[in-house]
């Protein structure tokens, strides 16, 4: 059927509402398939619109989810129904899917239902992340204890040994050295955790994060990563990040080497960074009233074996490690750091695909002085390098 001018136009239009919207919306016919979709659907199953209308629905969601019986309901009452919490994780689209299901017949269409999609995500990255401030917290305490009341004492035994391998036999020398290797070791795992102690304001300001990526890669290319394959999907529009660079090194560093360290077994190993812009978080940061939205978003995903099940849930908490010698506060670290910076760190883990994704606050310029002119230091919304 050829469309008029006019209808052509009003389609269009109606598209392109549609296609803003943030939330998944697909059209599903009668006999079950999906005969229209907008492109926050396409980003949700991670396909297109054409492959997604060639397809029925029950072809992308879990066997026997409760969405196909919402839309049967819908179908025979004639009338709108809503579901919450419903989970629709597969390997295929990912495990951490949890949304919300507004679904509504199409009275212009007969048989015809309109769903819409809304993820729970963002509510449970809030209290993900208020539960990794409370980690932290509770770290910097015992940090605080332990470089009081341990390093003085090691230092004392250490000393110790040093004087008794002066006069010790040639095979108590060898106890003595393990004594004092144990000592350092112990004020090095020390030192680590006083870093959580450290509550001290850092400057912030603009930051390029492809800069940023870019120098990490570098770092991991040269030495741990260097037989591991990086791809870089960026958007090259996006707007500075509001944080101290040196800090922000350290944290995509410290995810880098362990999705490096993840695909040591991995016959094609495979570490993808990805930048993006993705408006609708916000979240309350310490020290200001108001929320602060976090538009900002930096992944690091790797093709490893992924996190276990078990460890998922509290993988940024102090000391969980899957690292046969590893200390466990690396991630606890790092979940501190985009706390300070006031924004959310998230892991989302399956077979062949483990995403770590960081939110993050972006740069707003303060505004021009009264003369017209802007204040001094004030920096550019764009970082030229």
């Amino acid at each position: 059927m050829t469309l008029t001018p006019a209808r052509s136009t009003i389609e269009a239009a109606n598209d392109a509402i549609l296609n803003a919207l943030p939330n998944p919306v697909m059209l599903i016919a009668p006999d079950g398939r999906v005969a229209d979709a907008n492109m926050a659907a396409e980003a949700f199953f991670e396909t297109s619109v054409q492959h997604l209308k060639r397809q029925a629905l029950k072809d992308f969601i879990p066997f026997g989810s409760p969405l196909l019986g919402l839309i049967d309901q819908v179908r025979r009452s004639g009338n709108a129904v809503n579901e919450y919490k419903v989970d629709l994780s597969t390997p295929r689209i990912g495990v951490d899917r949890q949304v919300d299901i507004h679904a509504a017949p199409l009275p212009e269409r007969p048989g015809h239902i309109v769903v819409m999609l809304q993820g729970r995500s963002i509510a449970d990255k809030m209290d993900r992340q208020l539960t990794h401030r409370s980690a932290a917290r509770s770290v910097t305490a015992l940090a605080a204890m332990l470089a009081h009341e341990i390093k003085n004492p090691l230092s004392g035994i250490r000393g110790a040994a040093q004087l008794l391998e002066q006069v010790a036999t040639p095979e108590d020398r060898a106890l003595t050295r393990l004594i004092c290797e144990e000592a350092d070791r112990i004020v090095t795992l020390v030192d680590r955790m006083e870093v959580f102690g450290d509550e001290r304001p850092v400057a912030r300001g603009p930051v390029n994060i492809h800069s940023v990526l870019d120098h990490v890669k570098r770092l991991a290319q040269s030495g741990f990563a260097r037989n591991v394959r990086f791809v870089e999907d960026y958007d090259p529009s996006l707007p500075p990040v509001l944080a101290n660079r040196d800090q922000l090194v350290q944290v995509f560093l410290n995810l880098v080497k362990n999705a490096a360290e993840s695909v040591v077994i991995i016959d094609d190993p495979e570490i993808v960074l990805t930048t993006a812009f993705r408006p609708g978080v916000r979240l309350s940061v310490p020290g200001q009233a108001t929320r602060v939205s976090l538009p900002l978003e930096f992944c690091v995903r790797d093709n490893g074996p992924g996190v276990p099940d078990d460890l998922l849930p509290n993988l940024f908490d102090p000391f969980v490690t899957t690292k046969p010698t590893g200390s466990g506060l690396g991630l606890a670290l790092v979940a501190k750091i985009i706390g300070d910076h006031g924004g959310i760190i998230e892991c989302e883990s399956q077979p062949r695909k483990t995403v770590f994704r960081v939110l993050l606050p972006m740069f707003n310029p303060p505004p021009p002085a009264h003369d017209g002119e802007a204040e001094p230091g004030t920096a550019s919304t764009r970082d030229s390098t």
